[in-house]
């Protein structure tokens, strides 16, 4: 009778199991799964879509050639109005990070209130208030228009962006702090040539999202009432929408333009974030 040998025998009893899928064949097997599945799903959407109802709701080209005389002025008013806000909210949400920050305990009192407080309430109402109940609350009459979308939309703004900055100021290394303090620096050439420069390239890429946020953010402007050399492109599109015969082709139309400017942005934002993350590992 013929026996194995010990060796034999556990080399059979440690033989792999037959006909199991490795983990990078399952892996596979369930991507070409998700791509089976979400290509159904197109061919699906695309049989059962009215195609010649959309091109006449959302495409229609007579609609789009009487919008393209007033996009130029309307896109160049949003920009103005985008950069102006920007502007008061980067200067005073500077202010109320560092006022977060102080070690007097009023101004970071100050500071909390003014950002929860503008935090927790829509734009909207901002917006209505500077148009309508703060000129008659304080006599104020603010002629300009852009000085009130910069007002409005900055004091927005600037609660959202003193976070940011205030969370820049505090991932700065302490070691840099103590470094230009050992150099005989002040608190304030410190705070000032060393702790805010860097803070500014941390939260460079949350602050592009901000300016996107804030450029949608313009639409709400047409409440305050605009000539028509005042139009945004919200208010061109909600006029051409009222008027034209087209559908939502005007809807459209302005929503493209508006990802013309957000898109870059976007880009910008996610090559700032690459660009802060390699430099955080190196």
């Amino acid at each position: 009778m013929t026996t194995q040998s010990p060796a034999a025998q556990g080399g059979a009893a440690l033989a792999p199991v037959t006909g199991r899928r490795s983990p990078r064949r399952r892996a596979q097997i369930s991507r070409g799964i998700q791509y089976t599945v979400l290509l159904a799903l197109v061919v699906v959407l695309a049989l059962a879509t009215d195609w010649a109802r959309v091109g006449t709701t959302f495409l229609d080209p007579a609609v789009a050639r009487d919008l393209v005389p007033t996009l130029g002025g309307a896109l160049v008013n949003t920009l103005r109005y985008t950069v102006a806000a920007f502007a008061v909210g980067l200067s005073l949400g500077t202010l109320l990070a560092l006022m977060k920050l102080s070690s007097v305990r009023p101004y970071r009192w100050i500071a909390t209130v003014y950002i929860e407080f503008f935090r927790g309430i829509p734009a909207l109402l901002v917006v209505v208030a500077f148009g309508y109940a703060v000129p008659v609350a304080l006599g104020v009459n603010i002629g300009s228009l852009t000085a009130k979308a910069a007002l409005a939309l900055g004091m927005v703004a600037a609660a959202y962006i003193a976070e940011t900055l205030r969370a820049g100021i505090e991932a700065v290394p302490r070691g840099q702090v103590e470094a230009a303090r050992s150099l005989g620096m002040s608190h304030t050439r410190t705070l000032v040539t060393v702790v805010i420069p860097q803070a500014f390239r941390i939260v460079l890429p949350p602050m592009t999202n901000e300016l996107i946020l804030l450029t949608k953010d313009t639409s709400l402007i047409y409440l305050l009432g605009l000539t028509p050399a005042q139009f945004d492109l919200t208010k061109v599109g909600r006029d051409a929408l009222s008027t034209a015969q087209g559908g939502l082709t005007a809807l459209f139309v302005v929503g493209a333009v508006y990802l013309i400017i957000t898109i870059p942005l976007g880009l910008l934002a996610r090559r700032l974030e690459g660009r802060t993350a390699r430099r955080t590992r190196s």
